[in-house]
């Protein structure tokens, strides 16, 4: 109903033409010019002024009309990466599946893409699963709108006239709550399986329902996943997790199947209900930190989802009779190695995630210059929010996080009145003096002399 109504009061950019675009002006679509990025429009203007062809394309604008804050803007345009890069400073060509172009406007970095063209089906670098890899064909902004995703991606904005270009309804499908997949949906995940995960994610973040014709095969096809390259998934990982709607997309990503892809251990972890409780609180709270504008760590929200296999793996190294600490820090390792196989976690972002769990164990000790030494970790303020989500989950009891907290806030005299006694052993043991026996010295043992 809301298509056939938008085909009336939008003209035809081409008069006549049943299947030429939607032209839609500003006092239709809504979209304020001062909620587009100054160097969107910038880069939109100089492409233009230089002759070419220039719009905000895709997220951007979905997300405007959406009425949601875009994290960043994409230029699609008729230059050649080369073209775009002769017409500004500050600019750089990278990628090999297909090259595109970085643009930087004072501090902000825009991505800058040329329209891609509609290639045979043995054209294109292929692997032999069917996924693209190299496709460098330039082309009309027509064929560039058909090679895109979802229908509400293939929307082009012009900063200079405020019109929506818009070939295949996508902004009907966003008016109607639904996620539509342009062209054959096994086709195109196949072509690229990280389409997947892009439907998930969207259609949690924007509440949208996903086409049974796209969501049908995911299913069948979600193997494909296995055929991407590691650090990829990393970032799409991050995406979905990071968009302040983790909860819903996780568990539609379960529903899916597409999580063993992602997160081999979820399943695992799911089945224990302190982890189960654990994980749900995690994503809850990194939702609301989110739609709070607060910051977010990854290495803190994968922390707390393989928290509980790492307590799994601890437990069983420790009955084994390995001591604590050497054994936290190969769970650590094992945990992280498995993980690692499906999702290239950063050494950066895998080095936090290993200072929050090495921690934990410090918080039992409550008496002696342990505590203070704690206090002065850079990391105590992540440690202590994720010792809270352990006791939310009952993992713990929740008097040890209140006493952290006081004890945190306190002054020097309360902080003193405040420690424990040390438990048995706790204390350093004094290593007694052993003397030294003179070089040359007579006596019964064979030991070697101290020089050797």
């Amino acid at each position: 109903m809301i298509r056939k109504l938008l085909r009336k009061v939008f003209r035809r950019a081409a008069p006549g033409a049943s299947d030429g675009p939607a032209l839609i002006p500003a006092q239709s679509h809504g979209i304020n010019l001062d909620e587009v990025s100054y160097a969107a429009k910038k880069v939109c203007t100089v492409l233009q002024e230089g002759g070419y062809q220039a719009f905000v394309v895709g997220g951007a604008v979905r997300d405007l009309l959406a009425k949601q804050l875009p994290k960043d803007f994409d230029v699609a345009t008729s230059a050649t990466p080369d073209e775009v890069k002769r017409l500004f400073r500050r600019a750089r060509i990278i990628g090999r599946r297909f090259k595109i172009v970085h643009v930087m406007i004072g501090q902000e970095l825009i991505e800058v893409s040329t329209f891609r063209a509609m290639v045979e089906a043995d054209a294109a670098e292929k692997d032999e699963h069917g996924r693209i890899l190299r496709d460098n064909e330039y082309g009309s902004q027509e064929e560039d709108a058909l090679r895109r995703d979802f229908t509400v991606n293939a929307l082009y904005y012009d900063p200079t006239t405020q019109n929506i270009i818009d070939y295949h309804h996508g902004v009907a499908d966003l008016q109607q709550k639904t996620l539509r997949m342009i062209g054959d949906p096994k086709v195109r995940y196949r072509e690229d399986p990280v389409r997947m995960l892009r439907a998930v994610r969207l259609g949690a973040k924007l509440g949208l329902t996903i086409d049974p014709a796209a969501s049908r095969p995911i299913r069948e096809m979600a193997e494909l996943m296995d055929n991407v390259p590691a650090a990829r998934l990393f970032d799409e990982m991050l995406k979905l997790l990071l968009s302040g709607h983790a909860v819903k997309c996780l568990k539609q990503l379960r529903e899916e199947g597409l999580h063993h892809g992602l997160l081999p251990l979820l399943d695992v972890i799911l089945e224990q209900p302190m982890g189960e409780r654990f994980v749900w609180l995690s994503l809850e709270n990194t939702d609301e930190r989110v739609s709070q504008g607060k910051p977010v760590s990854p290495g803190f929200l994968f922390a707390t989802l393989l928290w509980h296999e790492v307590l799994v793996t601890w437990e069983a190294r420790k009955a084994k009779d390995e001591h604590a600490h050497p054994a936290l820090f190969a769970a650590m390792d094992d945990v992280l190695g498995t993980q690692g196989e499906k999702l290239a976690i950063t050494r950066r972002i895998a080095g936090d995630i290993k200072d929050i769990w090495a921690l934990q164990p410090r918080f039992e000790k409550r008496s002696g210059k342990a505590p203070f030494r704690l206090l002065e970790q850079p990391r105590y303020r992540a440690g202590w929010d994720f010792l809270r989500l352990r006791a939310l989950s009952g993992e713990i009891d929740m008097e040890l996080v209140e006493w952290w907290e006081q004890f945190a806030h306190a002054g020097g005299n309360e902080r003193e009145s405040m420690l424990t006694a040390p438990a048995a052993g706790e204390g350093r043991k004094r290593r007694r003096r052993r003397k030294r026996r003179p070089a040359g010295g007579d006596g019964g043992n064979s030991g070697t002399s101290a020089g050797e």
